[in-house]
């Protein structure tokens, strides 16, 4: 019995300990002086990382998610954020000829008849004996 009564003293001082230093909050540290050492004639000034163009290594994988994400968009009416996501897949995937095609499908309800022509077009380099090449080459023949 006084091993359980010692054992729940001991549970309970545990839970409570750390409640009774809420209300004190250590002193923060003070950041250590960053002084920026001048860019010398020899040295050449840093490059800010933010302003590099993003790079794309092939990932097939990434490109069918944004397909798959593209397509959702592009069900939902929302245009401009599925050509986004068809432009990333063929990014990632410049042989995507999928991606192609509803880049163009975007394109075009943009209203942006150039662009959208070169999609297809680089659709039908990727996949000219795919189902939908028909439907394109009248597209871009003008026959819409």
């Amino acid at each position: 019995m006084v091993g359980r009564i010692l054992l729940l003293a001991l549970l309970l001082a545990g839970t409570l300990w750390p409640q009774q230093d809420q209300g004190k909050q250590p002193p923060k540290p003070k950041p250590p002086e960053q002084t920026k050492p001048q860019p010398t004639e020899q040295e050449p000034p840093e490059e800010d990382e933010s302003l590099a163009p993003k790079v794309y290594p092939f990932n097939p994988l990434e490109a069918e998610h944004d397909l798959k994400v593209g397509n959702y968009y592009f069900k939902k009416g929302n245009f401009k954020a599925a050509l986004s996501r068809f432009r990333e897949a063929t990014r990632f995937n410049p042989s995507f000829a999928e991606a192609y095609l509803r880049l163009g499908d975007s394109e075009e309800k943009l209203k942006d008849k150039a662009a959208a022509d070169k999609a297809y077009t680089k659709f039908l380099e990727l996949a000219p004996d795919a189902k939908e090449a028909e439907a394109v080459k009248k597209k871009l023949a003008g026959q819409r």
